[in-house]
């Protein structure tokens, strides 16, 4: 059985600014591909190309088993979209807004108006539903933009970065619903700068950086690349920090890792809790006042930095765009000929 999405070899240049540079990709039927990289990685265009709103200069690609460049509306019609940016209507109410993309879809006007009603209470916006969506927050409309994406009920969706500006409560819901649709049977493309949303969502992981996949896996496979255990210390004081280095370094298996506004440093080791107590008596000798310090395994972001060598921008900000309702608007990846963004095409699920 062909995959639900496939890409060969994807080009596309900006004039001098290779955006993709041969990606190659496939998502099988039912399950969930992680698309992770940083700002301008080639994310985003990649799923503009997947999704016809962007010609490639080169390679193919199919979703649902349709050529995207000799079908595109076939494909349209099979797909569902969220991109980076909430695309809704703020003179239109939530409710108007979500009858509007049904309607849209032709579907008779009282299917548009329950599926509304629908969608409206399953992201918690019922009782804003007679609200413009001009008076919603950020977070509030960045959910009205992914209820209009679930209007329908077509079998592939792509998510580009769709939890970015939610706080923790609604990025949780949200990770609820898209567990629900694939456990239906949609297949899914998801973009995300969140490591721990790629580890819980994705079946599989690829990572892209400049235009590439730079590696492909499940998120087990990913960590087991780069192996080894870590060591973790936050150092009481800033000017502790390149004496803790000093002291660390006779037990780091590779480059330590620096994040200098928390004053954490990681460290690849090996000999578990043994080292763990030896790394606490060496601080302890220079008398190097720590926080905290903790052994664990690698994660995502271990990986994201081991292959990229910085962390995402998401870990970089610790979060920040995700500690509030915010707008959700990324620097992203967006065709630098166009200051437009992509309205969302909408897709669906069984309640």
């Amino acid at each position: 059985m062909a995959p639900a999405i496939q890409a060969e070899n994807l080009v596309k240049t900006f004039g001098d600014v290779r955006a993709l540079d041969g990606v190659s990709l496939d998502v099988p039927e039912g399950t969930v591909l992680g698309l992770l990289g940083p700002n301008g990685a080639g994310k985003t265009t990649t799923v503009r190309v997947l999704t016809t709103l962007l010609r490639p200069d080169s390679g193919r690609a199919t979703v649902a088993g349709f050529d995207v460049l000799k079908h595109p509306n076939r494909v349209r019609s099979l797909i569902g979209l969220s991109g980076q940016y909430a695309a809704v209507d703020e003179y239109l109410t939530g409710f108007e807004n979500l009858q509007m993309v049904g309607e849209l879809y032709q579907m008779p006007a009282r299917e548009a108006k329950t599926r509304a009603l629908e969608l409206l209470e399953w992201f918690n916006l019922t009782e804003a539903k007679d609200r413009t969506a001009k008076t919603y927050s950020g977070g509030m409309r960045r959910r009205l933009d992914l209820a209009a994406a679930l209007v329908v009920r077509p079998p592939v969706m792509f998510l580009d970065e769709p939890t970015t500006g939610l706080d923790p409560r609604n990025r949780l819901a949200l990770w609820e619903v898209i567990e629900t649709l694939v456990e239906q049977g949609t297949t899914l493309l998801l973009t995300t700068q969140y490591l721990e949303e790629a580890d819980r969502l994705a079946h599989d992981i690829a990572v892209v950086d400049h235009g590439r996949v730079i590696a492909r896996g499940t998120a087990d496979q990913l960590k087991a690349q780069i192996g080894g255990e870590r060591i973790e210390v936050v150092v009481h004081r800033a000017d502790l920090v390149g004496e803790a280095l000093s002291a660390l370094s006779g037990y780091a298996l590779g480059e330590p890792a620096v994040e200098k506004n928390t004053r954490r440093i990681t460290v690849p080791v090996s000999g578990g809790a043994r080292v763990l107590a030896d790394v606490i008596r060496e601080l302890d000798a220079r008398g190097i006042e720590i926080d905290d310090i903790g052994l664990r395994r690698p994660t995502l972001d271990d990986v994201f930095l081991s292959l990229t060598g910085h962390h995402t921008e998401a870990a970089e900000e610790e979060g920040g765009a995700g500690n509030g309702d915010g707008d959700g608007d990324g620097d992203g990846d967006r065709d630098p000929r166009s200051g437009t963004d992509e309205r969302a095409v909408p897709a669906g699920k069984e309640l």
